[in-house]
């Protein structure tokens, strides 16, 4: 395991993503994507009195399949990294206690599958692990709850707005069980503060006096400019770039960005946000949102399409806005993050 450049980490050894799970709600199983994922819920209190176990219950069926599929026991698993968007990792905690695996809460917002996946990753390296669990989820109901109001006020929501997720999506990686995916290699995000204070708007923008800002975009734009440099590569080193949520107008906004930087990534840069939904027929404004959508994009598409080689090399890079209820009463502004996993296709491997 080797440092390189900024903030990069480039693995020398093989670590593989052996399996994939991906549970979400009837919205998502009804978009562009609905036929891949491993589980469709379509009760959205999944069986549960409130929002948050509903999405605890997300949790726990990620890691059920999870396990079914690899063949796995709990006791195969080392450690958890989990997350999600509600106070003090409630979905996460309340939703794996059961399993009794040692377990890492994480936030970092939608940005908190890079996160899980790169210290899921940097552990199995080290040698510390050798099957770790990697996964996040949300839901639009808690979400809405938590950080707008509540689905029982009514509230409009403009159209710079995106949907939240409601879904979860999870990797087993590991060091000594092979498959046709490894973890090449990490760049980790540094918080990027644009001064954005609209929490309708996280992923889109708002105007300025001279251009177009957006909480998110930037920290993307960062964090994939960092590892093109930490790398020493150009963009056509990847066939994909797929950020988490940035939505229509938040894309826009990065390749202008990348732009500026003398990239031009727009004929290989995706958004789950854009992918999970399909606006011609769901209406969710400028698209996708919340911890769920990468992770289950991740896991029902992107993963897939590399298996199939569609895609040889792959950067994931969720993007998350730092804030909480707390923060955004005060008037402070929304920080943005975005983490980078190097993804690629081992020729000859199974998976």
């Amino acid at each position: 395991m080797g440092k390189t450049g900024k903030a990069s980490i480039i693995f020398d050894k093989d670590i593989y993503i052996v399996e994939k799970a991906s549970v979400v709600g009837q919205k998502e199983g009804e978009g562009p994507l609905g036929k891949y994922f491993d589980n469709i819920v379509n009760d959205p209190f999944v069986g549960k009195n409130t929002w948050e176990e509903a999405e605890s219950e997300l949790q726990k069926l990620v890691v059920k399949t999870l396990l079914k599929k690899s063949g796995f026991t709990t006791k195969d698993i080392r450690y958890i990294f989990a997350g999600d968007l509600l106070g003090q990792l409630i979905a996460s905690s309340f939703g794996l206690m059961d399993f009794e695996i040692p377990f890492f809460g994480l936030y970092g917002a939608c940005s908190t599958m890079g996160e899980s996946m790169s210290l899921a990753a940097m552990n199995v390296a080290a040698g510390y692990a050798d099957n770790v669990i990697a996964l996040t989820s949300s839901h639009f109901a808690s979400a809405e709850k938590q950080f707008r109001y509540p689905l029982e006020y009514g509230s409009q929501r403009p159209l710079c707005a995106t949907w939240t997720v409601t879904g979860s999506g999870g990797v087993i990686i590991s060091s000594c069980i092979k498959s046709g995916i490894r973890i090449a290699g990490i760049t980790t995000g540094k918080i990027v503060d644009y001064g954005i204070t609209d929490s309708m708007n996280m992923g889109a923008a708002i105007p300025s006096s001279f251009r177009i800002f957006a909480a998110m975009a930037p920290a993307a734009c960062d964090s994939i400019y960092t590892n093109f440099m930490d790398f020493d590569v150009t963009p056509d080193y990847y066939d994909a770039i797929y950020t988490g949520d940035l939505g229509k107008v938040g894309r826009t906004i990065l390749l202008d960005l990348m732009q500026e930087k003398g990239f031009d990534i727009s004929s290989i840069h995706h958004d789950c946000g854009i992918e999970i939904f399909d606006d011609r027929y769901q209406d969710t404004h400028s698209g996708g949102s919340g911890c769920g959508c990468s992770a289950a994009t991740l896991c029902a598409h992107i993963l897939r399409k590399i298996e199939e080689g569609f895609y040889k090399r792959v950067l994931f890079v969720p993007t998350g806005a730092l804030m909480s209820t707390i923060s955004y009463n005060e008037g402070q502004s929304v920080p943005g993050i975005a983490h980078c996993v190097v993804i690629e296709r081992i020729d000859g491997g199974v998976y």
